[in-house]
């Protein structure tokens, strides 16, 4: 099952599986390890974790399980992890990596992205709220430095691949314009709501791969409102759902894999799991393509609050 996968490739040659299981907000108490044992068992050979997700040991865990029962060797999964807002300077960074190896239980990552371009005051809480209780404490690092950093990983041997997450143009931009090693992905929110046109468009021409999260529209976010929009409930959505006989998920991660995105749609229930992985047996036509990106509506689901103010916020002054 899993040599059907289709891999994308990266700049440097390297290559990526274009699906992969998402564990952001994925409960604990042992879900997330099932899930990653699950998904592995299914045919996933991909798994997007983060530091700030809190739960890389569940991952390791499942990650190892399978390991150790032959199913999968080490070099067989693409595993991504993101270093944390509060570990932008740069003699911070190969430490944040290392917490996150020890919690993985690996001795390498296959892609290790800067999460925000967002500095968050330096220490042992991942989110250091003002007195406000809403905005978070800011530090001044500034991303470029924190990048070079990163570069010297790769020099370690601890990463094969760097990139960014939720980097506007401007901002990737000025690391292409730094960097020694280019970035391989820019993982950014992505969906017929917030199809990100220029910004997925500037990464196409500088070969940088985007890789989308939230591709479903992130329905069990933490702070969604019983007023907001369900993209999963979109009535075109379910109109091409039907066409095709699948449902409404399946519909939407293939879009993003037409559209030539790496995509990474989170679950913990191992049917949603299978069918979030049946996507490669049917193609979208040019016109239904068109119909889900007329859906446009500039809805983002991850505006990161607490981050408005910082001087590198990067939505605050969007292109």
């Amino acid at each position: 099952m899993a040599s059907k996968i289709p891999n994308a490739i990266f700049n440097n040659g390297n290559s990526i599986p274009m699906i992969g299981l998402g564990t952001w907000g994925s409960p604990g108490g042992g879900q997330v390890a099932q899930a990653v044992k699950d998904a592995i068992d299914i045919g996933y050979r991909h798994i997007d974790c983060a530091m700030a997700y809190q739960n890389e040991h569940e991952v390791g865990e499942g990650v190892t399980a399978k390991i150790k029962e032959g199913v999968i060797k080490r070099e067989d999964i693409f595993i991504t992890s993101k270093l944390w807002n509060t570990f932008h300077r740069p003699d911070l960074v190969e430490g944040a990596l290392r917490t996150t190896l020890n919690s993985l239980m690996l001795d390498y990552l296959d892609l290790y992205l800067i999460h925000w371009p967002v500095g968050y005051k330096e220490g042992v809480e991942l989110f250091p709220y003002g007195p406000d209780g809403k905005t978070y404490i800011f530090s001044d690092v500034d991303y470029v430095e924190t990048w070079k950093a990163m570069e010297k990983l790769v020099g370690l041997g601890l990463v094969k691949n760097i990139g960014l997450s939720n980097f506007n143009i401007k901002q990737v931009q000025r690391v292409l314009d730094i960097a020694r090693i280019k970035p391989v992905t820019n993982q950014i929110e992505n969906h017929p709501y917030l199809n990100q046109a220029k910004l997925t468009a500037f990464c196409a021409d500088k070969g940088i791969i985007v890789t989308a999260y939230s591709p479903l529209g992130s329905p069990t976010r933490p702070w969604v409102t019983k007023d907001d929009i369900v993209l999963m409930e979109d009535g075109t959505v379910h109109a091409v759902a039907k066409k095709y006989a699948k449902d409404p998920a399946q519909i939407l991660i293939r879009y993003q894999i037409q559209l030539g995105h790496v995509v990474i749609p989170k679950s913990v229930t191992r049917s949603r799991i299978v069918s979030n992985f049946d996507v490669f047996s049917f193609s979208l036509d040019a016109s239904d393509m068109k119909q889900l990106a007329g859906l446009e509506r500039n809805e983002r689901i991850s505006p990161e609050f607490g981050a408005y103010g910082h001087p590198h916020h990067p939505f605050e002054k969007e292109e």
